[in-house]
């Protein structure tokens, strides 16, 4: 006949079978998710902070990263301070490059290398300096007139061993030659 409606059949068993057994395992279902939480958050947060040594969440990185795009520079330029001379330009501009030969760029004194230049004249020199040449930019990239990369030129080529006279501002000859004329009106 037919069995019972209360009999066991060994194939439905669970892993569960005391009630020992029960209480161990709604214990872990709810210690175990709340463990891989903290992990989770463990994780989470040791991974702002930035290495020993590193500077990248600093204020100066931060501004450095945010800082505008473009700027605007007002230069104040006194007239009556006149054109820089020689060495100065030179020093503010040439000597990134001259001061150590960079790309290929003559020394500051070495004669072998000016010896050369200096043979083309000091007008080809200058132009050279003014439109560039090789890995040097018109002016040497800087933003000085044109007789201030002259005196530069012929600075840099006197201290190669030539002799050359800096170049005279136009103004300077321009007033002493119209000095005459406005004494005979």
């Amino acid at each position: 006949m037919s069995q019972a409606p209360n009999s066991h059949d060994d194939d439905h068993e669970g892993p569960i079978k005391t009630p020992k057994q029960l209480a161990v395992a709604v214990g872990l279902a709810f210690i175990v998710p709340i463990i891989v939480i903290i992990m989770l958050v463990m994780y989470v947060v040791s991974s702002n902070t930035g290495s020993s040594g590193s500077d990248a969440l600093s204020e100066q990185a931060t501004a450095h990263r945010i800082r505008p795009v473009a700027s605007v520079e007002v230069k104040v330029v006194s007239a009556n301070a006149g054109p820089r001379s020689g060495e100065e330009v030179f020093k503010a501009q040439c000597a990134t490059c001259h001061a150590s030969g960079a790309l290929g760029a003559p020394k500051l004194g070495d004669a072998a290398a000016w010896g050369p230049r200096i043979g083309a004249g000091l007008e080809a020199l200058i132009h050279s300096a003014l439109k560039g040449k090789n890995a040097m930019p018109p002016q040497a990239g800087g933003e000085f007139s044109d007789l201030e990369v002259g005196r530069a030129t012929a600075y840099m080529a006197n201290a190669g061993g030539a002799k050359f006279t800096e170049p005279a501002a136009p103004a300077a000859a321009a007033s002493a030659a119209s000095a005459p004329a406005s004494d005979a009106k």
